[in-house]
């Protein structure tokens, strides 16, 4: 009988919710929302905090005070405040605005890649170095996120060496993390082990970070599957909104507390004090003026769960 896997003792949430998730909404939040947003968030003793975009506002209005933002948040001590930056020019930006560190986006397909932020991957490869020589010369981390690494929207499957091969360029370029995204909800548990494997494989000395949809309901059945390789990085959006607004099919990012939650009934911690969560998702459905994706606010905390939300012993 094969043994049994041992999941990880602690995982690592990076919340999305103020730049992937706010960006495919309808609904622009004003400034003092979104500060009051990221700051209530903060609070919950989450550490890695996505702030927003500095990309075109035509293109993506729903990021155009992404700067104000930063200007406005109260900083907490020990949380990193991170931007999505598309070229040498948004990297720049974000550095004056004082982000912590900068990500960079690069699709695993030629059209989505044209779709998403209009460049071919070699252009957004080369683009990518300007941006890691920028975060060097500024003293704040450089990440890199690659797209569509479960399958494309426009093409459909996308073999796992291409991921690979993009992946070791950007290790290359100085990437300190590459996070891989299952932008449209392509992803199911067989692919997530390929790919996981694939990345231990080619890059033993590293650690793979998981952004992963919901969008056809097998969101924590993959991060099931990747904590059983030993994956403890992952992304989630609280209230499980948002999505790629430059692909279609692509709503229902992991929801935030429903992550937490089953992570906190499987006895693995997350630093994360999850009625606190569950406030901001409340406060987040008011300030969007509807009912959010996630299931946990609907059901509330499981009765055997410590009251204050931490993981079961």
């Amino acid at each position: 009988m094969n043994a049994l896997p041992r999941f990880p003792d602690h995982v690592s949430i990076r919340e999305v919710g103020p730049r992937d998730g706010l960006q495919n909404e309808d609904v622009i939040l004003t400034t003092t929302q979104k500060v009051q947003l990221i700051d209530r968030l903060a609070d919950t003793g989450l550490t890695l905090i996505e702030v927003g975009a500095f990309v075109r506002p035509a293109n993506v209005p729903q990021m155009a005070d992404t700067a104000d933002v930063f200007a406005a948040i109260s900083r907490r001590p020990g949380v990193v405040y991170s931007a999505i930056v598309p070229n040498a020019i948004g990297a720049r930006r974000a550095v004056a605005a004082q982000a912590d560190a900068l990500q960079v986006f690069l699709s695993a397909s030629e059209s989505h890649n044209r779709s998403n932020v209009n460049m071919s991957i070699e252009q957004s490869l080369a683009q990518a170095a300007d941006i890691a020589a920028i975060a060097r010369e500024a003293g704040v981390c450089f990440e890199a996120v690659v797209s569509v690494a479960f399958g494309c929207p426009f093409e459909g499957d996308v073999p796992l060496d291409r991921v690979m091969d993009l992946t070791a360029r950007l290790f290359d370029l100085g990437a300190e993390q590459v996070t891989f995204g299952d932008t449209t909800g392509m992803g199911h548990p067989a692919l997530v082990r390929d790919l996981v494997l694939a990345f231990y494989e080619r890059f033993p000395q590293a650690h793979p970070r998981l952004h992963l949809h919901s969008a056809r309901g097998a969101g924590l059945a993959n991060v099931l599957m990747a904590l059983s390789l030993g994956v403890d990085r992952f992304d989630a959006s609280v209230g499980g909104i948002g999505g790629c607004p430059f692909a279609p099919g692509a709503p229902g990012n992991i929801c935030t507390e429903d992550l937490v939650h089953m992570l906190h009934e499987m006895g693995i911690s997350t630093g994360i004090r999850l009625p606190a969560l569950l406030d901001v998702a409340r406060m987040l459905e008011g300030m969007l003026g509807r009912t959010v994706p996630g299931q946990t606010i609907k059901a509330g905390i499981c009765k055997h769960l410590p009251p204050d939300g931490a993981p079961r012993r």
